[in-house]
């Protein structure tokens, strides 16, 4: 390999082989690679910017410390998610904290990026709620969400803000692929339930 390869048209397992080798320009391009939407997911998880730093920092640190282990027959996107998920879990377990943003990623820079990392709730055969009864329910939604179990909330994000598989959502968590699809389908009612009376209303 060149003392400088062109990492954008590498692999991310290209990547990772040169981090194993020491390069410290790999681990620079995984970090590039992954800073922006492994805080995303984050900031949606604890709905802090300054945790969310400290929670993507300790992200990056356990996942370079841990390279060694990772098997590359795998994505590498859901081995570092799984390790974001894991720390915000961790933080979630001792801390409650009751709000998301659901308006889309911190870092969408335009109106169609905000719309396309926003959460959307309900099932494909309900009619979606316009866009001024989803404004208008924004902090209704927030709190619901918040109350929901971590792994609910996981899976609810990684389902419908990463717009994650049910089986890349699976193997992210490291739970059976029924479990996760189960955990979605409570989490959607438990969600409903807590929104009928506005949406009634």
């Amino acid at each position: 390999m060149a003392d400088t390869p062109e990492w954008v048209r590498l692999s991310d397992q290209e990547v990772v082989l040169a981090a194993r080798a020491g390069r410290e320009a790999a681990y620079r391009e995984l970090i590039r690679r992954y800073e922006r939407p492994i805080f995303a997911l984050l900031f949606r998880m604890v709905r802090d910017r300054e945790l969310a730093e400290d929670l993507a920092q300790e992200t990056f640190i356990k996942a370079l410390n841990a390279i060694e282990s990772y098997r590359p027959e795998f994505k590498f996107s859901s081995w570092i998610f799984k390790i974001a998920n894991n720390a915000a879990i961790d933080h979630l377990r001792r801390r409650e904290l009751d709000t998301l943003s659901l308006d889309g990623s911190p870092h969408a820079e335009t109106p169609e990026a905000m719309q396309a990392t926003a959460l959307q709730i309900g099932a494909r055969q309900e009619s979606p709620l316009d866009a001024v009864e989803a404004k208008e329910l924004g902090g209704a939604i927030e709190a619901a969400i918040g109350r929901l179990r971590p792994e609910y909330r996981s899976c609810i994000l990684l389902r419908h803000v990463e717009g994650r598989a049910y089986e890349e959502i699976a193997e992210i968590l490291d739970l059976p692929l029924g479990t996760v699809k189960t955990y979605i389908h409570r989490a959607r009612n438990e969600l409903r339930l807590a929104l009928a009376h506005l949406r009634e209303a």
